[in-house]
């Protein structure tokens, strides 16, 4: 290999190796660096290798040093990700209930690669495992992948959808017909990742699983005006949506105890403006989509949390609890 190419690769090699195993905490000897090098089959002088630093520094890569002993130890801090924000994606990674264990196991490492081999060591010892039941789709990055680029060119999907029996078997709903749908939007909401879609047939949004699809595909034709439209909406349809579930949309007013100010905030958001009602009652009016997770919600806070109005909300809010209580 010619002289220049060598020195070429060398300088590659050499920002790669200070990326992946030094900071601050751990820089390498200049003996040390063309150990390394050398290992690689790649030549290294002892008296160029400063020349080499300057030269990276010269050139927008920030190399620093401090004493080791009585020579220079060299490091980069210069990394995409810091430590506290990899830490984040990780614990989010391992958290998410739709991405299966081997694929989490795999994400895990790469995010943990992106600190360097020695943080890499530290942010692995230090994981959280949550009690997470992951699912078991190993194609959901093929399912993500399809769905994004029907997205990005606005064209149709199709898939089969599938529920879990009582063996943990895939139920193919309609008897394994396929979905054609016109898919808006990927949205992930309470552990789970959706597709948000336009339906022709139903003149409505729907959601689906991106877990629960199966042998997703990108079909020659484009989405609708309609589909095209809702993609600014996606964000208010999440707000009202709970769990996803879709149902009527209404402007509703909720009276609940002081106590769950927070528990309001959390589902609607810090932006909402709440007034007392009464001594230790608070009024809110959101905007939510009346379905059954809606009124599952709201039934586990008991009697600290009802529908005051409007009057035919209040009304199936009476029906639903004597159905309860039948």
């Amino acid at each position: 290999m010619p002289k220049e190419n060598w020195q070429k690769l060398k300088l590659l090699k050499l920002v790669d190796l200070l990326r992946q195993e030094t900071d601050e905490q751990h820089p390498l000897t200049t003996a040390q660096i063309c150990e390394r090098l050398r290992a690689m089959d790649i030549p290294c002088d002892r008296r160029v290798l400063s020349k080499d630093i300057d030269l990276l520094n010269d050139n927008g890569v920030e190399v620093l040093w401090t004493w080791v002993g009585k020579g220079k130890g060299y490091y980069v801090e210069d990394r995409n990700f810091s430590v506290p924000e990899l830490k984040i994606l990780i614990d989010a990674v391992q958290a998410a209930s739709f991405i299966t264990e081997k694929k989490t196991e795999d994400l895990v490492n790469k995010l943990a690669s992106l600190g360097g081999t020695n943080r890499a060591e530290i942010l692995k010892s230090n994981l959280t495992h949550f009690n997470t039941r992951k699912h078991s789709n190993e194609s959901i990055y093929c399912n993500v992948d399809a769905i994004e680029d029907a997205i990005q060119h606005q064209k149709k999907i199709i898939f089969r959808y599938f529920d879990l029996d009582i063996k943990g078997e895939k139920s193919y709903r309609r008897d394994g017909h396929h979905y054609v749908v016109e898919p808006v939007a990927l949205v992930y909401n309470e552990d789970n990742y959706y597709v948000v879609v336009y339906s022709e047939r139903h003149d409505n949004t729907a959601n689906y699983r991106v877990d629960r699809m199966d042998s997703v595909e990108v079909i020659e034709e484009n989405i609708s005006e309609k589909a095209m439209t809702l993609k600014d909406k996606v964000g208010e349809y999440t707000e009202q949506a709970i769990k996803m579930y879709g149902g009527e949309p209404q402007t509703v007013v909720l009276e609940f105890d002081s106590k769950l100010t927070g528990v309001i905030y959390d589902r609607f958001g810090e932006g909402v403006n709440m007034m007392p009602s009464s001594e230790d009652k608070i009024l809110v009016t959101v905007k939510v989509q009346l379905s059954p997770t809606f009124w599952g919600w709201l039934f586990q806070f008991g009697k600290r949390m009802r529908v005051i109005s409007p009057e035919v909300v209040v009304k199936e809010q009476r029906e639903r609890i004597e159905e309860l209580l039948s």
